[in-house]
């Protein structure tokens, strides 16, 4: 078994030929390439999904406060209007806003996150998986495995395109953050190896040229609120690849186009904070009231 990861439609083809899914290969491609058992290695995950599942209990503390001020206690807040039955599109889905807020706050207040791919875009695959895992009763083991998947996928996009929101804006970080949790979406509702992929190229799509604009240079604003946006696309692409909906674009020219645009676009809008929302006159003030006469 040997994966390039030079196109998600590979892993497709490739868990097509085996009459597996692609985690399944993943995890044996991985576990020959790093020279260690497979359990070994699913461990491993097993352990990155803990940290995960933490990471959205302890986000959820009302009285979290980053150190600028920016952020803390919108998750608690959004986590309290579902349980309270005040949210307007069903609790699966308010449930999944909340994760993603929470793990994204307690980024910004220096807590332990995976980056996944990027501690910027650390809310959106966590927040997918638990919230669906609770609400689906889906066993871990199957969350777990689905995390390969999504891993895979984020593997090609940083081969191909970027991972970076210096590099390629936000559509980058968010973007690819959604596309590992529409493809392991995808793959948890039993969707063929062709729906992953479809699923990749509709996130990519839906996100294509967000700029990474933070507000005083901090992964908080918008970057927080951004998480609980790239959980809702994730949704979306894995509803309609689900469906059976399929993409005109193909994923891998997707990526292809997602690189070409990051490169297209200006350097204020790739977190040089000099551009976009950093640069409204709100955004200017609370530069100025967080660093003074240093920024």
């Amino acid at each position: 078994m040997k994966i390039s990861y030079d196109t998600v439609e590979e892993l497709a083809e490739l868990a097509e030929a085996h009459g597996q899914r692609i985690s399944d290969i993943v995890l044996k491609e991985q576990a020959q390439a790093m020279e260690r058992s497979e359990e070994e290695v699913y461990e491993t995950m097993r352990q990155s999904f803990q940290v995960m599942r933490q990471s959205v209990k302890d986000g959820m503390n009302p009285d979290l406060r980053s150190a600028s001020g920016l952020s803390g206690g919108a998750a608690y807040k959004m986590k309290r209007a579902v349980d309270q039955g005040r949210n307007h599109f069903g609790y699966l889905f308010g449930n999944a806003m909340s994760m993603a807020l929470a793990v994204a706050e307690y980024n910004s207040c220096m807590g332990k996150i995976v980056a996944a791919p990027t501690a910027g875009s650390c809310g959106v695959l966590p927040a997918a998986l638990i919230s669906v895992m609770e609400d689906k009763n889906i066993p871990e083991e199957d969350i777990v495995m689905s995390l390969f998947t999504a891993s895979a996928v984020g593997m090609v996009i940083a081969k191909n395109a970027s991972i970076s929101g210096a590099e390629g804006g936000c559509q980058a970080e968010v973007g690819s953050a959604s596309a590992m949790a529409a493809c392991a979406l995808t793959e948890l509702f039993g969707g063929s190896p062709q729906m992953v992929v479809t699923s990749c190229a509709i996130a990519l799509k839906n996100i294509l040229g967000l700029v990474c604009d933070p507000v005083a240079g901090l992964v908080e604003v918008p970057c927080i609120k951004r998480n609980a946006m790239g959980v809702s696309n994730a949704f979306v692409a894995c509803e309609l690849a689900c469906a059976g909906i399929t993409s005109a674009i193909p994923a891998s020219e997707v990526i292809d186009s997602m690189k070409k645009v990051g490169q297209q676009m200006s350097s204020s809008l790739k977190e040089t904070a000099e551009g976009g929302l950093a640069a409204t006159p709100t955004g200017c003030r609370l530069c100025q009231q967080i660093f003074g006469n240093y920024q």
